[in-house]
């Protein structure tokens, strides 16, 4: 598995282990897509027939499945890349002019005939998940500035056309809304223009033929990315479809210099034949087998909805005094604890600690919980500063302005210029000198607004996100302890992007509706890892008011985080939170790190399940919003339990033991009733 070449032929496999993907020179020079789907036994049987022009308005450059279009000839299809040479030239024609070949990369080099500007497509598998990665790396080898209009990192061709789009729209408070879009004709544009990879939409698809949670052809893709990107659907006049990723184009020109190389971010992407639980269990397995650390994530509290900006050390420790009764693990002190920082209008940017809020420093209240303990977590959102700050009046430079315009204001606050190298060191530092100073556990990085104002250079866009990666990479690497959680006025940072920058949690949505998030959670749950989704239980409520229990099962379908002023909960409140938690860390283990399952059933109620199975166990959760008249039942079967064990469990009161076989082909019946309705049932494999 991995790579096959056929030498003579130029032709070229990339192999998993249910799949191949195959793509060759042609007889024109051109690198042309043959094939992805299920496993082949090699590449003997691939042909490489010529093509002929239909017509003058049919040109062959246009016919071809090209593996990666570039900008030029009779080419009127979307391209790839698209770049202008110092004379004025605005076309690429390329040759094949060889390949490399390593242990974990296949590298195809394809060159300019004219000019020294070679890019090369790089191919990577994960065999056992399924999927492959590409991208392009571009280098300009001539004695003269190369700009580039445009750099997707890769193509994918799909066989179909009758296939069925979904993905997630949405905005604040309302990411990850999913919708499904038959395809049509013309393009489909997901993109992004914020310089963060938005609440609107997320840089992933998933393309479909009829299929459900357990059959069908599925197609699926995300990019690396966190900035402005572009994924392009189209279905071609000469049948399949074509799907792009890549940075957006959009006010995006990236200049080269001589012998200068820029690789674009990773596009990961896989098929399967077995539904949609198939291709999640492929971006899960990845995610905790080569990006995630291991073990599982604390069980947090953060006071910010108990005190918001008003944070004072004796209250703060009173605070961690309760949380420890319910046994949380992982102490967070929110926004307001730095400089003058009593509302949102100032403080950002002056990174010291507020003396009248904490007149003997931030030890104390360190002190405090870990004496209880608990890990300490606190949150900054270093990219931004207000006006009024002190770091302003002494850098009115860092911010990303135009010299002639009144400068972008949003949420009270400017975004810092972090293209700049001082800005970089800046912040760096004020992370380094935290953590060197206190021994903190936990940072929650947020950023409040979109970018704005980016200057005159047009691939501030890209450099920004990219200086972000690299000081998350370099704080991680002097602290590796560190969790780092990424935050963005709630879900405006979840990608892989930030995850494989050395970032471990998505603070998933400002939303903590129970009821909402399990619609926020689904969608999240197609592509991204269930063990880095933060998900707390809050005094939210969107509509009438919401059962502690049912808050706390939704939020412990991720990572399991509280938000409550819970100064004011009763001793019900207490002990029940405490009882709940203590459930949590009983299934945490089968939840962060085991199978996830949307279980489908026929129930004409609107009941909600989802599974978490492993080796030894599983958790089945059961939701029931609201109840319709006479209809509380629903007939519930289970994925991915051993057909021929025991699995011991309790239902309704009743001790039960059955076959792993019966349980996931008859099923059980869970009866809820009431508003707000929701179960937790626990099978051991006995």
């Amino acid at each position: 598995m991995g790579f096959l070449i056929d030498e003579k032929r130029l032709v070229f496999g990339v192999e998993t282990a249910k799949t191949t993907y195959a793509f060759a020179v042609d007889n024109l020079g051109l690198l042309r897509h043959l094939y992805w789907g299920p496993k082949l036994n090699g590449l003997e049987d691939f042909e490489v027939p010529e093509l002929s022009e239909l017509s003058s308005n049919d040109p062959i450059l246009d016919l071809t499945d090209e593996e990666y279009p570039v900008f030029g000839g009779m080419r009127y299809k979307e391209n790839c890349l698209k770049v202008i040479f110092a004379d004025g030239t605005r076309d690429i024609e390329y040759k094949y002019v060889g390949y490399t070949q390593t242990e974990e990369e296949l590298i195809i080099h394809l060159k300019d005939v004219y000019y020294d500007f070679e890019f090369n497509l790089h191919y990577k598998t994960y065999e056992e998940q399924d999927l492959i990665e590409r991208t392009v790396s571009v280098k300009n080898n001539t004695q003269a500035v190369v700009e580039i209009e445009k750099i997707h990192s890769a193509q994918i061709h799909i066989p179909y056309q009758d296939l069925t789009l979904t993905s997630s729209h949405g905005r604040w408070l309302a990411e990850f809304q999913e919708f499904k879009q038959p395809l049509g004709q013309g393009k489909i544009i997901l993109e992004n223009r914020r310089g963060i990879s938005t609440h609107n939409h997320n840089p992933f698809f998933i393309l479909d033929r009829h299929a459900t949670e357990t059959e069908g052809e599925v197609y699926f893709g995300i990019l690396k990315l966190s900035g402005n990107f572009s994924t392009i659907i189209e279905p071609r006049p000469y049948g399949g479809t074509l799907v792009q990723m890549g940075i957006n184009p959009h006010d995006c020109l990236v200049t080269l210099q001589p012998g200068e190389e820029f690789v674009a971010p990773a596009m990961l992407f896989g098929y399967t034949n077995e539904g949609f639980e198939a291709m999640s269990h492929h971006m899960h397995d990845y995610a905790k087998q080569n990006v995630l650390r291991e073990g599982v994530r604390p069980v947090l509290y953060n006071s910010w909805e108990a005190t918001e900006f008003d944070v004072h050390c004796d209250e703060q420790i009173a605070l961690a005094k309760k949380a420890k009764e319910m046994g949380v693990e992982l102490f967070v002190i929110d926004d307001g604890w730095f400089g003058e920082r009593h509302s949102d209008a100032d403080g950002l940017g002056d990174w010291y600690v507020n003396e009248d809020k904490f007149p003997e420093g931030l030890n104390p209240l360190i002190h405090a919980v870990k004496d209880m303990g608990m890990m300490f977590g606190i949150w900054i959102e270093p990219e931004m500063v207000n006006p009024p700050a002190q770091l302003l009046k002494d850098h009115p430079d860092w911010i990303y302005h135009f010299k002639n315009r009144v400068n972008d204001t949003s949420r009270n606050q400017m975004v810092l210029n972090v293209t700049l190298p001082e800005v970089q060191e800046f912040i760096f530092n004020m992370i380094d000198d935290l953590l060197s100073k206190y021994e903190i556990d936990y940072i929650k990085w947020d950023a409040n607004r979109p970018i704005s104002q980016t200057g005159v250079s047009r691939d501030m866009w890209l450099r920004h996100i990219e200086a972000v990666y690299d000081i998350a990479r370099r704080v991680k690497a002097k602290y590796p302890h560190l969790l780092l959680e990424a935050c963005a006025s709630g879900g405006g940072r979840v990608d892989y992007g930030m995850l494989e920058s050395s970032f471990d949690d998505f603070w998933t949505s400002d939303n903590t509706d129970a009821y909402d998030r399990l619609t926020i959670q689904n969608t999240y749950s197609y592509v991204y890892p269930i063990k880095a989704m933060r998900a707390w239980v809050t005094d939210a409520n969107n509509r009438s008011t919401i059962p502690l229990t049912f808050k706390f099962h939704s939020a412990m379908m991720g990572t399991l985080g509280m938000g409550c002023n819970i100064l004011k909960f009763t001793d019900e409140d207490m002990k029940l939170s405490a009882e709940l938690i203590e459930e949590y860390k009983q299934i945490r283990e089968v939840v962060q790190n085991g199978d996830f399952y949307r279980l489908q059933h026929t129930s004409s109620n609107n009941y909600y399940c989802y599974e978490y199975a492993n080796e030894t166990e599983a958790a089945l959760f059961v939701f029931l919003p609201q109840t319709q008249i006479s209809r509380t039942g629903v007939r519930v079967k289970l994925r991915g339990l051993d057909a021929n064990a025991q699995y011991t469990f309790t239902l309704a009161g009743t001790e039960m033991k059955k076959s792993g076989s019966y349980l996931m082909n008859h099923g059980i019946d869970v009866k809820l009733s009431g508003d707000y309705a929701s179960t937790i049932i626990k099978f051991k494999k006995a």
